[in-house]
């Protein structure tokens, strides 16, 4: 007893020392649990991907092939890292073979994909940057729409990765979420994702899934980060800055839209059997001995487009992306603008709600729904867009859908998931 009340007076004598020590003690114990957890679940991914890899396949099939396209310097240089320890033993495990390609600059993504070979499945590990540039390279190639129908998978190694909540359940572990994106693509569900072409006067086309992004809101978000050191006060800080230096913010623009087109029913693509031998002979002579006439060509119609004049105080033009499973009459884009009226304290609310989400949008906003348009901005207009959240100078462009245009690998929770908040 005597030994007890003798460390306990030791500890009160020196309280500085004992809580400096007790800190450091519970943020080891801390982090040494979180590793732990970490662990855990890297082996009950490698276990469900062995099942895979143990399933026999027949002697004619071959080993599914996977062209992994790599940002290493992603999530600030952590990237290779975390793919080699939490996706790569996954894909591994599964019996697939994969061929690692790793980029060295921005932009690279673009060439490297205009070069690849056939593939099974293509993986885009990295985030928003990478996986613009990637579907950005695979459209633009001359051969695209054979290209085009190979699936993708996207695992959310970046800092910012938008299309992650449409495909993959999130949680507030990066390693639950990356070999939660592995799995998926092990397990083979696919969803069609619509794609907005973007293509300035003389630039080559740009491709998005998520959306192209103009205004003052997008201007102060790119601001934030600088005033890191004002904790969480920096979102309301930068957007009262803003207004100090000039208000209001508003931006005119002239916005010509198509109206959407009907969109046909997901039916799964069938092909007809070969008709049989007396058939195709009977066929043949008969259209030998009485051709069919020529067909006169059609005739397009114009296409009616529509103008409004918008003042704004931001622009998004977005896809149905954030919900993929959603069942729709139309195949359109939704270009959603900001009224122009708001006061510096809603001006602050709103960019407070769209830091968290850019999709948000107030009551009073305009929305249209339209197959195509066309953006004007008036003479001597500057600033830059934000197309998947990546930064590209604001000019006159022409965004159009490209409906359906790309399949991606989702989890079977997360579209069941989708489909609930549907109903």
């Amino acid at each position: 007893m005597a030994r007890v009340v003798k460390v306990f007076r030791t500890l009160r004598n020196h309280w500085k020392k004992s809580t400096f020590a007790v800190c450091v003690l519970s943020y080891g114990g801390y982090w040494l649990y979180g590793k732990h957890c970490d662990s855990v679940l890297r082996r009950e991914a490698c276990l469900l991907a062995r099942e895979y890899g143990q399933q026999q396949i027949a002697p004619q099939e071959r080993i599914r092939k996977a062209t992994v396209i790599l940002n290493p310097a992603a999530c600030n240089g952590k990237a290779n890292n975390l793919f080699e320890k939490n996706a790569a033993p996954i894909l591994h495990l599964a019996g697939v073979q994969i061929t690692v390609v790793k980029t060295d600059y921005e932009g690279q993504a673009k060439k490297l994909i205009e070069l690849m070979e056939e593939t099974d499945m293509l993986i885009v590990a990295g985030g928003d940057g990478t996986l613009q540039e990637v579907i950005t390279g695979l459209l633009r190639r001359p051969d695209q729409d054979v290209f085009s129908k190979t699936p993708i998978g996207f695992i959310p190694l970046g800092s910012h990765n938008s299309l992650s909540p449409s495909l993959h359940l999130l949680s507030d572990n990066k390693v639950k979420d990356i070999t939660s994106a592995a799995l998926s693509i092990l397990k083979g569900e696919t969803v069609p994702l619509d794609v907005l072409q973007i293509k300035g006067e003389k630039e080559q086309p740009v491709f998005a899934l998520m959306g192209l992004r103009w205004g003052a809101f997008r201007d102060v978000a790119s601001k934030i980060s600088k005033y890191w050191y004002l904790g969480p006060l920096k979102t309301n800080a930068a957007h009262w800055f803003s207004t100090l230096r000039e208000w209001p913010l508003v931006r005119d623009v002239s916005v010509s839209y198509l109206a959407p087109t009907l969109r046909p029913p997901d039916l799964p693509p069938v092909k007809a059997p070969r008709p049989n031998l007396i058939h195709r002979i009977i066929h043949r002579l008969k259209n030998y001995w009485n051709p069919p006439a020529e067909e006169l060509p059609k005739v397009e119609e114009p296409e009616k487009w529509e103008e409004q004049q918008l003042s704004t105080l931001e622009l998004f033009i977005q896809t149905h992306n954030k919900n993929p499973v959603e069942r729709r009459i139309n195949d359109s884009l939704r270009i959603s603008a900001e009224p122009h009226n708001l006061t510096v304290g809603e001006f602050i609310t709103a960019g407070n709600k769209k830091a968290a989400d850019p999709t948000v949008f107030t009551e009073n906003a305009t929305e249209l729904e339209a197959g195509a348009c066309w953006l004007q901005l008036p003479e001597g207009a500057s600033g830059f867009y934000n197309i998947d959240n990546e930064e590209y100078e604001a000019m006159p462009v022409e965004v159009r859908l490209l409906p359906r245009k790309l399949r991606f690998f989702i989890s079977a929770e997360r579209r069941e998931q989708l489909l609930s908040q549907i109903q």
